[in-house]
């Protein structure tokens, strides 16, 4: 996923001179001539940071802020289900109830947070996802599909987001009595491997998702967070009940560090979304590969440009036609007409 340019921010730094950009006039360079100016670098003072650092400031600043909004209302829809009275029947069967309103607690809240930061940061909000775009994480793989984060700002985004993540199981746990019950944990008499293997598939959907359409710029690209939204649902249906529906490192280790809980099998919350974000890259790789536009092109069309190539391609000569010369016009007397441009008749 990439970052936007960020471009009406960098025309005002490069108007207050800052960073390594030479050759600004002393008027556009000195405040005390430039009111504008003045009062943008009284009320912005970020501003005279250099492009680069300034928004690598933003984009950490963005991922906490988002993560940290994301998991908070995803935790304590948790917990609110969680702490709800116990159903009637055996306390081993599922309660689809809960499962469901797990589940959509956890769609909305990164559908929202994602619409709203999506233009800032990407609103990736996931270790694994960041990583994904990073030359940190594959240099062969995910470089080469994604590409839309620098390896430093890569570090600085993970290490937000899983501070992110603990801070927001730290205010749920202050702000809502009894224990916090958000841990992710195996259930259903799910063995490490199978919560292992369910991470990982689980995280490759949600992950192809978040390639195909947001990284993969089309006309619903816009709609992006509703469609990882309806994913993260799809996948939290599935999970809970089994792992907890983890698929996201920064989600599995804020409660874990706020209650002082690692399970033996911790580990799973963070190779299983790993693997399952590599296994999303290589199948994206091999669809490249295959030069998968051309299987169904013309898709993302609408009505008038579908008739326009269908158009186009009825009226399209397989081999050039030799172009035939008209005869020039002659009069009854079998002479040139008169040559508009110069005005000269010649005769026959």
């Amino acid at each position: 996923m990439r970052f936007p340019s960020f471009a009406g921010v960098r025309n005002n730094a490069a108007d207050t001179g800052g960073g390594a950009a030479g050759g600004t006039s002393a008027s556009a360079s000195d405040p005390s001539t430039n009111p504008a100016q003045k009062e943008t670098t009284q009320t912005l003072p970020m501003l005279s940071l250099p492009g680069t650092v300034r928004n690598n400031v933003v984009a950490t600043l963005g991922e906490f802020v988002g993560t940290f909004l994301f998991l908070f209302f995803a935790f304590a829809g948790t917990q609110v289900a969680n702490m709800s009275p116990p159903r009637a029947g055996s306390s081993t069967d599922p309660d689809p109830i809960n499962v469901a309103f797990i589940s959509v607690v956890f769609g909305m809240s990164l559908m929202a947070n994602v619409w709203a930061f999506y233009r800032v940061t990407g609103g990736l909000f996931n270790p694994c996802v960041s990583l994904l775009s990073s030359p940190l994480w594959c240099v062969t793989m995910a470089l080469y599909l994604v590409g839309g984060l620098p390896g430093i700002r890569s570090c600085l985004v993970v290490v937000a987001q899983l501070l992110a993540g603990i801070a927001a199981a730290g205010v749920v746990a202050a702000l809502f009595p009894g224990p916090m019950l958000v841990n992710t944990t195996l259930g259903g008499g799910a063995s490490v491997v199978q919560g292992l293997f369910i991470e990982m598939f689980l995280t490759a959907q949600l992950v192809f998702v978040i390639i195909m359409v947001a990284a993969e710029k089309h006309k619903s690209t816009f709609l992006a967070p509703v469609a990882i939204g309806v994913a993260f649902f799809l996948c939290e249906l599935v999970g809970v009940y089994f792992t907890g529906g983890s698929l996201n490192p920064a989600r599995s280790l804020g409660p874990a560090v706020v209650n002082h809980s690692f399970p033996g099998y911790f580990w799973i919350y963070w190779i299983g979304p790993a693997l399952g974000s590599l296994l999303a890259c290589g199948f994206y790789v091999l669809l490249k590969y295959l030069r998968w536009k051309e299987c169904n092109p013309g898709q993302d069309y609408d009505d008038e440009e579908a008739a326009q190539r269908s158009s186009s391609s009825k009226h399209h000569h397989p081999h050039p036609v030799e172009e035939t010369k008209a005869p020039s016009p002659k009069t009854e007397d079998g002479v040139l007409e008169v040559d508009r441009d110069s005005g000269h008749q010649i005769d026959e």
